[in-house]
């Protein structure tokens, strides 16, 4: 005997299975029957390990749940590419059609302040025009000697002097006048010699407007050709004439009796 035969074991004994001991109990008998193919085994055949045949199932069953997982988390992760890149491909294009409506936007108002700038360019080129039309005829129309010049000025200088003189029909001075007799000797003053009457002196040159009006020109009340009354403009919106007994010679605005027309003899 071995001189390690008596020293018990520190293995635990393992307690044969349900499986082991019928096998063991059909070995006694010589003879071993299986149920799967109904062959007589001899007891001496070689036992399959049970942990073998349960093993296989388990094994497999984890591949097989590994190898879906695997498919599954592949297919999330191309669905995440392909998610991102439609985004990708939709902020691109959101990028795109902002800028291009951001050039259209600066293009558009780009247009507009040209626009508006060569209105008031325009606008402003009126402005000076209508300006200088006006600083034209006032230049024109500047009243009494110091902006006359010449006959013009020997002219306004007649008429004043005569202010406050009495009006008398058919009188032509020196002391009294009427409207025509009045004209006719200013203008006698300058050398033009002018009809007598009224309805005479209104044909007698030039017709001009009244929006035109220069020193000197003659205005009438009523139609040229038959007019009943006139006097002499004396510049800055003001006539000088004879106008009745009761006023005598007066220098008077051109809204106190607005004439009908007016001639230019100078």
């Amino acid at each position: 005997m071995s001189p390690n035969a008596l020293i018990p074991s520190h293995r635990k004994p393992r307690r044969p299975s349900a499986s082991s001991r019928a096998l063991r109990a059909g070995v006694t008998g010589g003879f071993l029957t299986l149920a799967v193919t109904g062959a007589t085994v001899p007891a001496n055949a070689a036992e399959k390990p049970v942990s073998e045949t349960q093993e296989m199932p388990t094994i497999t069953t984890a591949l097989a749940t590994s190898a879906a997982r695997s498919a599954d988390t592949a297919e999330q992760v191309a669905f995440n590419y392909e998610r991102q890149a439609l985004q990708d491909s939709a902020f691109s294009k959101a990028a795109k059609a902002a800028e291009k409506h951001k050039a259209e936007a600066v293009k558009k108002a780009k247009a507009e302040a040209k626009k508006k700038a060569e209105e008031a360019r325009k606008a402003k080129e009126a402005a000076q025009a209508r300006a200088s039309r006006s600083s034209e005829r006032s230049t024109l129309s500047a009243p009494s000697s110091s902006s006359a010049t010449g006959s013009t000025a020997a002219l306004v200088s007649f008429l004043k002097a005569q202010l406050g003189k009495a009006y008398v029909l058919g009188s032509s001075g020196p002391s009294s006048y009427d409207c025509s007799g009045l004209t006719q000797a200013a203008f006698n003053q300058i050398g033009i010699d002018l009809p007598r009457v009224s309805q005479d002196q209104s044909t007698a040159g030039t017709q001009v407007g009244l929006d035109n009006l220069q020193v000197g020109d003659i205005l009438y009340w009523g139609s040229a050709g038959s007019a009943y009354h006139v006097g002499v403009y004396v510049g800055g919106g003001k006539f000088i004439g004879a106008q009745n007994s009761s006023t005598g010679i007066v220098e008077r605005p051109l809204d106190y009796d607005m004439p009908t027309g007016a001639v230019r003899v100078l």
